[in-house]
C-alpha cells in the first residue's frame, strides 16, 4: 500500500544524504571529513524520520529490510522508487549549482570510485560486498532487534563512517546503489569518455555488489536468531518441575492415661 509519508521521508532523507555527501566529495581534503558528512547525515535523519519510515535512504538497507520481512515488497518498491529520485534530485540541483562556479570538470569528485573501481571492479565489487554486509548487519541488530536502543541511529551513522575510512580510497565506499546512481548520471569514473550510467561494470560494483551484501547480512542475521530460538526452547524443555516430596506426618503413639491408685491407711 502506498503511503505518502515514508515516500516524502525516504526522498527528502536520501537527497540529503547524496547531496551533503556529494558535496563534501568535491573539496577532497580529506576522507575522514567525507566519511563524517555520510555518517552525520544518515544519524541525523534516522532520528528525524526514523519513526515514519525507519530512515532507508540505501535500496541495499531496504532489500534486506523486505528479505527479513520487516517490510512488504511492495512496500519496498515505494522505498527504492523514492530513494533513487532523491537521489537523481539532489545531483541534478548540486550540479546546477557548480556550473555557476565551476565546469563540469569537477563533477568526477562527486563520484563514489576510488582505485580499484576502474583497474579491478571484480575486486570493488567484492569490497562492496563486504562493507555493505556490515552496514546492513548494524541496521538489523540495532534497529531492527532495537539491541542499541535510543543510540540505534548514532550506532548506525558511525558504521557509515568507519565503512567509509575503510573503503572510500577503494571503492568510494558507496554501500549504496541510489548514492551511486546519482552522481553516475553526470560522471565518467569506471571508465573515461562512457557515462558511468551507461557502464556495465558500474552496475555490476554498486548495484550487484551492495544487493549480495545485503542479502548476506540477513542471512547471517537470520542463523544467529534460528540459533538463538533452538536454544531458548531446549532451555524450556529442561525445565521440569519436581514437585517438593511431602514429610509424612509422624505417627502419633496413643497416650495411655496413667490410673492412680487409691491407698487407705489401715
Amino acid at each position: 500500500m502506498f503511503n505518502p509519508k515514508v515516500f516524502v521521508a525516504e526522498l527528502i532523507g536520501t537527497f540529503a544524504l547524496v547531496f551533503v555527501g556529494a558535496a563534501a566529495g568535491l573539496y577532497q581534503e580529506s576522507i575522514l571529513s567525507v566519511a563524517l558528512a555520510h555518517g552525520l547525515t544518515l544519524a541525523v535523519f534516522i532520528y528525524m524520520y526514523g519513526h515514519i519510515s525507519g530512515t532507508h535512504v540505501n535500496p541495499a538497507v531496504t532489500l534486506g529490510l523486505a528479505l527479513n520481512g520487516t517490510i512488504k515488497w511492495v512496500e519496498g518498491i515505494v522505498y527504492w522508487v523514492a530513494q533513487f529520485l532523491g537521489a537523481v534530485l539532489a545531483m541534478f540541483l548540486l550540479t546546477r549549482i557548480l556550473l555557476l562556479i565551476a565546469d563540469a570538470n569537477v563533477f568526477n569528485r562527486m563520484a563514489t570510485s576510488g582505485e580499484l573501481t576502474s583497474n579491478f571492479p571484480y575486486y570493488a565489487m567484492g569490497f562492496e560486498v563486504l562493507l555493505t554486509f556490515f552496514l546492513v548487519s548494524t541496521v538489523l541488530h540495532a534497529a531492527v532487534d532495537g539491541k542499541a536502543g535510543q543510540f540505534a541511529g548514532l550506532v548506525i551513522g558511525l558504521t557509515l563512517v568507519i565503512a567509509i575510512l575503510a573503503g572510500g580510497p577503494l571503492t568510494g565506499a558507496s554501500l549504496n546503489p541510489a548514492r551511486s546512481f546519482g552522481p553516475a548520471i553526470f560522471t565518467s569514473t569506471v571508465t573515461a569518455g562512457t557515462p558511468d550510467y551507461q557502464n556495465p561494470m558500474f552496475y555490476l560494483i554498486y548495484f550487484v555488489g551492495p544487493f549480495i551484501g545485503s542479502v548476506l547480512a540477513v542471512a547471517v542475521y537470520r542463523f544467529f536468531k534460528d540459533s538463538f530460538a533452538v536454544v531458548e526452547e531446549m532451555d524450556d524443555e529442561d525445565e521440569i518441575e519436581i514437585d517438593e516430596p511431602v514429610e509424612d506426618e509422624p505417627v502419633r503413639k496413643p497416650v495411655r492415661k496413667s490410673t492412680t491408685r487409691k491407698t487407705t491407711k489401715e
